[in-house]
Protein backbone atom coordinates (compact mmCIF):
# COMPACT_ATOMS: atom_id res chain seq x y z
CA UNK A 1 0.00 0.00 0.00
CA UNK A 2 1.08 3.82 -0.58
CA UNK A 3 2.69 5.23 2.48
CA UNK A 4 1.57 8.81 0.88
CA UNK A 5 -0.47 10.60 4.04
CA UNK A 6 -3.31 12.10 2.72
CA UNK A 7 -3.89 14.55 5.61
CA UNK A 8 -0.74 15.88 4.80
CA UNK A 9 -1.32 16.41 1.28
CA UNK A 10 -4.86 18.07 2.02
CA UNK A 11 -4.58 21.76 2.43
CA UNK A 12 -4.94 22.65 6.70
CA UNK A 13 -8.60 24.53 5.89
CA UNK A 14 -10.01 21.20 4.75
CA UNK A 15 -8.45 19.40 7.41
CA UNK A 16 -10.16 21.71 9.71
CA UNK A 17 -13.30 22.44 8.00
CA UNK A 18 -16.37 21.37 9.79
CA UNK A 19 -18.60 20.31 7.08
CA UNK A 20 -22.57 21.68 6.44
CA UNK A 21 -24.58 18.87 7.82
CA UNK A 22 -28.41 19.08 5.87
CA UNK A 23 -31.18 17.91 7.88
CA UNK A 24 -31.70 15.17 5.93
CA UNK A 25 -28.33 14.19 7.37
CA UNK A 26 -29.12 14.92 11.13
CA UNK A 27 -32.69 12.75 10.42
CA UNK A 28 -32.10 8.88 9.23
CA UNK A 29 -35.13 7.13 8.06
CA UNK A 30 -35.91 4.34 10.23
CA UNK A 31 -39.17 2.97 8.55
CA UNK A 32 -41.79 4.99 10.51
CA UNK A 33 -43.67 7.09 9.15
CA UNK A 34 -42.94 10.17 10.11
CA UNK A 35 -43.85 13.91 10.08
CA UNK A 36 -40.92 16.04 8.36
CA UNK A 37 -40.83 19.45 9.55
CA UNK A 38 -37.12 19.73 9.68
CA UNK A 39 -36.03 21.07 6.33
CA UNK A 40 -38.43 24.15 5.53
CA UNK A 41 -40.02 22.46 2.38
CA UNK A 42 -43.02 23.07 0.53
CA UNK A 43 -45.36 20.33 2.57
CA UNK A 44 -48.10 19.46 -0.61
CA UNK A 45 -47.41 16.55 -1.86
CA UNK A 46 -45.59 16.47 -5.11
CA UNK A 47 -42.91 13.49 -6.87
CA UNK A 48 -40.40 16.09 -5.78
CA UNK A 49 -41.70 18.53 -2.72
CA UNK A 50 -39.01 16.44 -0.18
CA UNK A 51 -35.13 16.98 -0.72
CA UNK A 52 -33.03 14.28 -2.25
CA UNK A 53 -31.40 11.75 -0.11
CA UNK A 54 -27.81 13.84 0.81
CA UNK A 55 -25.68 10.52 0.85
CA UNK A 56 -27.35 8.40 -2.66
CA UNK A 57 -26.90 5.62 -0.42
CA UNK A 58 -29.85 3.59 -2.46
CA UNK A 59 -27.83 4.60 -5.46
CA UNK A 60 -24.38 3.71 -4.11
CA UNK A 61 -25.54 0.45 -2.65
CA UNK A 62 -26.44 -0.43 -6.31
CA UNK A 63 -23.11 0.78 -7.49
CA UNK A 64 -21.13 -0.92 -4.81
CA UNK A 65 -22.75 -4.44 -6.35
CA UNK A 66 -21.70 -3.77 -9.81
CA UNK A 67 -18.62 -2.60 -9.26
CA UNK A 68 -17.63 -4.43 -6.28
CA UNK A 69 -16.31 -2.07 -4.34
CA UNK A 70 -17.41 -0.11 -0.52
CA UNK A 71 -20.08 1.99 -0.37
CA UNK A 72 -17.11 3.90 1.87
CA UNK A 73 -15.11 4.49 -1.60
CA UNK A 74 -17.72 6.13 -3.66
CA UNK A 75 -18.70 9.54 -4.53
CA UNK A 76 -21.07 10.76 -6.78
CA UNK A 77 -20.92 13.98 -8.60
CA UNK A 78 -23.03 16.01 -11.12
CA UNK A 79 -20.89 14.87 -13.77
CA UNK A 80 -16.67 13.98 -13.62
CA UNK A 81 -16.15 17.61 -13.96
CA UNK A 82 -17.56 18.59 -10.34
CA UNK A 83 -15.16 16.16 -8.64
CA UNK A 84 -12.07 17.03 -10.41
CA UNK A 85 -12.75 20.94 -9.45
CA UNK A 86 -13.21 19.39 -5.74
CA UNK A 87 -10.18 17.42 -5.37
CA UNK A 88 -8.23 20.47 -6.71
CA UNK A 89 -9.77 22.57 -3.51
CA UNK A 90 -9.01 19.87 -0.93
CA UNK A 91 -5.52 19.38 -2.21
CA UNK A 92 -4.57 22.40 -3.80
CA UNK A 93 -3.70 25.65 -2.57
CA UNK A 94 -4.16 28.80 -4.55
CA UNK A 95 -1.48 30.47 -6.26
CA UNK A 96 1.01 28.06 -5.01
CA UNK A 97 0.07 24.39 -5.80
CA UNK A 98 0.31 23.23 -9.42
CA UNK A 99 -0.91 20.11 -10.95
CA UNK A 100 0.35 18.07 -14.35
CA UNK A 101 -2.11 16.91 -16.90
CA UNK A 102 -0.40 15.04 -20.47
CA UNK A 103 -1.32 16.78 -23.29
CA UNK A 104 -3.20 16.08 -26.07
CA UNK A 105 -6.02 15.99 -23.20
CA UNK A 106 -9.40 16.32 -21.62
CA UNK A 107 -9.86 20.01 -21.52
CA UNK A 108 -11.55 20.44 -18.17
CA UNK A 109 -8.76 19.91 -16.42
CA UNK A 110 -6.81 22.56 -17.45
CA UNK A 111 -10.54 24.90 -17.35
CA UNK A 112 -10.74 23.64 -13.59
CA UNK A 113 -7.08 24.52 -12.39
CA UNK A 114 -7.34 27.80 -14.12
CA UNK A 115 -10.66 28.85 -12.24
CA UNK A 116 -9.28 27.25 -9.19
CA UNK A 117 -6.36 29.32 -9.45
CA UNK A 118 -3.84 26.27 -9.80
CA UNK A 119 -0.67 26.84 -11.84
CA UNK A 120 -0.30 24.15 -14.69
CA UNK A 121 2.32 21.84 -15.91
CA UNK A 122 1.96 20.32 -19.49
CA UNK A 123 4.17 17.12 -20.12
CA UNK A 124 3.12 16.59 -23.72
CA UNK A 125 2.54 13.13 -24.93
CA UNK A 126 4.91 11.44 -27.45
CA UNK A 127 4.38 11.40 -31.46
CA UNK A 128 2.49 8.10 -30.29
CA UNK A 129 0.48 9.64 -27.63
CA UNK A 130 1.95 7.69 -25.10
CA UNK A 131 4.42 8.57 -21.87
CA UNK A 132 8.10 9.40 -22.14
CA UNK A 133 10.29 6.91 -21.02
CA UNK A 134 11.90 9.07 -18.98
CA UNK A 135 8.09 9.91 -17.22
CA UNK A 136 9.19 9.08 -13.47
CA UNK A 137 11.69 11.40 -13.35
CA UNK A 138 9.88 14.39 -14.93
CA UNK A 139 7.03 14.21 -12.71
CA UNK A 140 8.72 14.35 -10.09
CA UNK A 141 10.50 17.41 -10.68
CA UNK A 142 7.43 19.40 -10.39
CA UNK A 143 6.32 18.47 -6.95
CA UNK A 144 2.88 19.07 -8.25
CA UNK A 145 0.05 17.76 -6.11
CA UNK A 146 -2.49 16.10 -8.30
CA UNK A 147 -2.14 14.30 -11.67
CA UNK A 148 -4.90 13.51 -13.83
CA UNK A 149 -4.43 10.60 -16.74
CA UNK A 150 -7.50 10.10 -19.03
CA UNK A 151 -7.18 6.44 -20.49
CA UNK A 152 -8.25 5.34 -22.94
CA UNK A 153 -7.14 8.96 -23.57
CA UNK A 154 -9.32 12.15 -24.90
CA UNK A 155 -9.16 13.07 -27.98
CA UNK A 156 -6.54 10.29 -29.16
CA UNK A 157 -8.49 7.18 -27.92
CA UNK A 158 -5.85 4.99 -26.66
CA UNK A 159 -4.98 3.51 -23.71
CA UNK A 160 -1.91 3.52 -21.33
CA UNK A 161 -0.19 0.82 -20.38
CA UNK A 162 -1.10 -0.60 -17.30
CA UNK A 163 2.87 -1.11 -16.22
CA UNK A 164 3.06 2.76 -17.28
CA UNK A 165 0.32 3.73 -14.74
CA UNK A 166 1.07 1.49 -11.95
CA UNK A 167 4.62 2.96 -11.82
CA UNK A 168 3.13 6.24 -12.09
CA UNK A 169 1.13 6.00 -9.24
CA UNK A 170 3.79 3.80 -6.99
CA UNK A 171 6.41 7.07 -7.89
CA UNK A 172 4.38 9.87 -7.67
CA UNK A 173 4.03 11.89 -4.20
CA UNK A 174 0.48 13.31 -4.98
CA UNK A 175 -2.93 11.80 -6.37
CA UNK A 176 -3.26 10.14 -9.67
CA UNK A 177 -6.66 10.69 -11.04
CA UNK A 178 -7.24 8.01 -13.28
CA UNK A 179 -10.66 9.15 -15.59
CA UNK A 180 -11.94 6.07 -17.17
CA UNK A 181 -15.22 7.90 -18.63
CA UNK A 182 -14.05 5.05 -21.50
CA UNK A 183 -13.15 2.23 -19.94
CA UNK A 184 -16.31 0.19 -20.99
CA UNK A 185 -15.12 0.29 -24.92
CA UNK A 186 -11.41 -0.77 -23.61
CA UNK A 187 -10.07 -4.57 -23.26
CA UNK A 188 -7.55 -2.73 -20.96
CA UNK A 189 -9.20 -3.52 -17.25
CA UNK A 190 -10.17 -1.10 -14.96
CA UNK A 191 -7.41 -0.16 -11.88
CA UNK A 192 -10.60 -0.12 -9.38
CA UNK A 193 -9.49 -3.38 -7.31
CA UNK A 194 -6.04 -0.94 -6.94
CA UNK A 195 -8.19 0.94 -4.80
CA UNK A 196 -7.10 -0.75 -1.80
CA UNK A 197 -3.55 -0.82 -2.88
CA UNK A 198 -2.69 2.71 -3.63
CA UNK A 199 -3.76 5.52 -1.16
CA UNK A 200 -2.89 8.12 -3.78
CA UNK A 201 -5.03 6.85 -6.59
CA UNK A 202 -8.11 7.85 -7.41
CA UNK A 203 -10.31 6.92 -10.36
CA UNK A 204 -13.17 8.46 -12.20
CA UNK A 205 -15.97 6.86 -14.56
CA UNK A 206 -19.11 8.31 -15.53
CA UNK A 207 -22.73 7.36 -16.93
CA UNK A 208 -21.91 9.28 -19.83
CA UNK A 209 -20.80 7.22 -22.33
CA UNK A 210 -21.03 3.68 -22.28
CA UNK A 211 -24.34 4.13 -19.87
CA UNK A 212 -26.00 5.99 -22.54
CA UNK A 213 -27.35 9.04 -19.60
CA UNK A 214 -25.37 11.76 -20.51
CA UNK A 215 -28.41 14.03 -19.88
CA UNK A 216 -28.49 13.28 -16.42
CA UNK A 217 -24.76 14.18 -14.93
CA UNK A 218 -23.83 11.68 -12.93
CA UNK A 219 -20.26 10.83 -12.21
CA UNK A 220 -18.67 8.42 -10.13
CA UNK A 221 -15.48 8.26 -8.07
CA UNK A 222 -13.68 5.46 -6.23
CA UNK A 223 -10.95 6.16 -3.96
CA UNK A 224 -10.09 5.22 -0.28
CA UNK A 225 -12.35 6.22 2.31
CA UNK A 226 -10.40 9.57 3.58
CA UNK A 227 -10.01 10.76 0.31
CA UNK A 228 -14.12 10.40 -0.25
CA UNK A 229 -14.49 11.75 3.48
CA UNK A 230 -13.03 15.24 2.19
CA UNK A 231 -15.21 15.23 -0.69
CA UNK A 232 -17.87 14.63 1.38
CA UNK A 233 -16.97 17.50 3.79
CA UNK A 234 -16.76 20.32 0.98
CA UNK A 235 -19.25 18.77 -1.91
CA UNK A 236 -22.62 21.26 -2.41
CA UNK A 237 -25.76 19.76 0.28
CA UNK A 238 -28.18 17.75 -1.83
CA UNK A 239 -25.53 17.60 -4.90
CA UNK A 240 -27.53 14.68 -7.04
CA UNK A 241 -30.63 15.46 -7.83
CA UNK A 242 -34.04 12.89 -7.21
CA UNK A 243 -34.12 12.73 -10.71
CA UNK A 244 -30.68 11.73 -11.47
CA UNK A 245 -30.81 9.30 -8.60
CA UNK A 246 -34.09 7.63 -9.38
CA UNK A 247 -32.63 7.23 -13.35
CA UNK A 248 -29.25 6.30 -12.65
CA UNK A 249 -30.82 3.54 -10.37
CA UNK A 250 -32.92 2.08 -13.25
CA UNK A 251 -30.36 2.10 -15.55
CA UNK A 252 -27.77 -0.09 -13.26
CA UNK A 253 -30.56 -2.76 -13.40
CA UNK A 254 -30.18 -3.22 -16.87
CA UNK A 255 -26.92 -3.53 -17.59
CA UNK A 256 -26.70 -6.49 -19.76
CA UNK A 257 -28.11 -3.94 -22.45
CA UNK A 258 -25.62 -1.69 -21.96
CA UNK A 259 -22.98 -4.53 -22.22
CA UNK A 260 -24.72 -5.49 -25.22
CA UNK A 261 -24.83 -1.80 -26.72
CA UNK A 262 -20.76 -1.68 -25.84
CA UNK A 263 -20.37 -4.11 -28.48
CA UNK A 264 -22.43 -2.95 -31.10
CA UNK A 265 -20.51 0.40 -31.11
CA UNK A 266 -16.96 -1.91 -31.26
CA UNK A 267 -18.26 -3.50 -34.38
CA UNK A 268 -19.39 -0.48 -35.99
CA UNK A 269 -16.05 1.56 -35.11
CA UNK A 270 -14.14 -1.46 -36.79
CA UNK A 271 -16.30 -0.98 -39.77
CA UNK A 272 -15.57 2.78 -40.11
CA UNK A 273 -11.98 2.24 -39.41
CA UNK A 274 -12.15 0.00 -42.50
CA UNK A 275 -13.93 2.23 -44.27
CA UNK A 276 -12.02 5.48 -43.00
CA UNK A 277 -8.58 3.83 -44.36
CA UNK A 278 -9.98 3.93 -48.17
CA UNK A 279 -9.91 7.43 -48.49
CA UNK A 280 -7.27 9.54 -49.98
CA UNK A 281 -7.62 12.69 -47.95
CA UNK A 282 -7.51 10.38 -44.70
CA UNK A 283 -3.57 10.22 -43.74
CA UNK A 284 -3.99 8.19 -40.98
CA UNK A 285 -6.29 6.38 -38.70
CA UNK A 286 -5.13 6.40 -35.14
CA UNK A 287 -5.74 3.26 -32.77
CA UNK A 288 -8.50 3.29 -30.71
CA UNK A 289 -9.77 1.84 -27.57
CA UNK A 290 -12.98 4.06 -27.00
CA UNK A 291 -16.34 4.74 -28.98
CA UNK A 292 -14.37 7.31 -31.22
CA UNK A 293 -12.14 7.57 -33.95
CA UNK A 294 -9.05 10.19 -34.38
CA UNK A 295 -7.96 10.66 -38.05
CA UNK A 296 -5.50 12.78 -39.84
CA UNK A 297 -6.61 14.31 -42.97
CA UNK A 298 -4.73 16.48 -45.12
CA UNK A 299 -7.07 20.08 -44.33
CA UNK A 300 -8.91 19.03 -40.93
CA UNK A 301 -11.06 22.45 -41.63
CA UNK A 302 -11.87 22.30 -45.57
CA UNK A 303 -13.29 18.25 -44.40
CA UNK A 304 -14.88 19.69 -41.60
CA UNK A 305 -16.72 21.95 -43.08
CA UNK A 306 -17.59 20.13 -46.01
CA UNK A 307 -19.02 17.49 -43.34
CA UNK A 308 -20.98 20.36 -41.80
CA UNK A 309 -22.41 21.15 -45.37
CA UNK A 310 -23.71 17.55 -45.63
CA UNK A 311 -25.51 17.74 -42.08
CA UNK A 312 -22.93 15.65 -40.02
CA UNK A 313 -21.28 16.89 -37.04
CA UNK A 314 -17.34 15.94 -36.15
CA UNK A 315 -15.19 16.95 -33.99
CA UNK A 316 -12.22 19.36 -35.50
CA UNK A 317 -9.57 18.90 -32.97
CA UNK A 318 -6.93 20.38 -34.72
CA UNK A 319 -6.04 23.08 -31.82
CA UNK A 320 -5.01 20.69 -29.43
CA UNK A 321 -1.42 19.65 -29.11
CA UNK A 322 -0.02 17.08 -31.02
CA UNK A 323 -3.48 16.80 -33.30
CA UNK A 324 -2.47 19.13 -35.79
CA UNK A 325 -5.01 18.40 -39.03
CA UNK A 326 -7.28 16.02 -36.59
CA UNK A 327 -10.86 15.18 -36.59
CA UNK A 328 -12.43 13.04 -34.03
CA UNK A 329 -15.18 11.58 -34.97
CA UNK A 330 -18.08 9.45 -32.77
CA UNK A 331 -19.24 5.60 -33.64
CA UNK A 332 -23.18 6.29 -34.05
CA UNK A 333 -26.20 4.40 -35.09
CA UNK A 334 -25.46 1.81 -38.11
CA UNK A 335 -27.49 4.16 -39.71
CA UNK A 336 -25.32 7.46 -38.80
CA UNK A 337 -22.45 6.02 -39.83
CA UNK A 338 -23.48 4.84 -43.14
CA UNK A 339 -24.56 8.49 -43.49
CA UNK A 340 -20.72 9.66 -42.69
CA UNK A 341 -19.24 6.70 -44.93
CA UNK A 342 -21.42 8.03 -48.15
CA UNK A 343 -20.56 11.31 -47.08
CA UNK A 344 -16.40 10.90 -47.05
CA UNK A 345 -16.79 9.04 -50.59
CA UNK A 346 -18.38 12.13 -51.87
CA UNK A 347 -15.85 14.28 -50.69
CA UNK A 348 -13.05 11.61 -51.47
CA UNK A 349 -14.55 12.25 -55.25
CA UNK A 350 -14.57 15.56 -55.68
Amino acid sequence: MSKINIKDLARKVINDLKPYKTARDEYVENGNKMVLLDANENPFQTEFNRYPDPNQISLKNSISKIKAISNSKIFLSNGSNEVFSLLMQIFCEPGLDNIIIFPPTFGMYEISAKINGININKIPLNSDFDFDTDIVNIINSYNSKIMFIPSPNNPTGNCFSESHIEMIIKKFNGLVVLDEAYVEFSEDKSFLPRIEEYKNLVITQTFSKAQGMAGIRLGMTFANEEIIEMLNKIRAPYNINSLTQRTALLKLKNQEEVKKEAKIILREKDRLIGHLKEFNFVQKVFPSDANFILIRVDNSSKRYNQLIEMNIVVRNTSNQFGCENTLRITVGLKSENDKLINALKKINEL
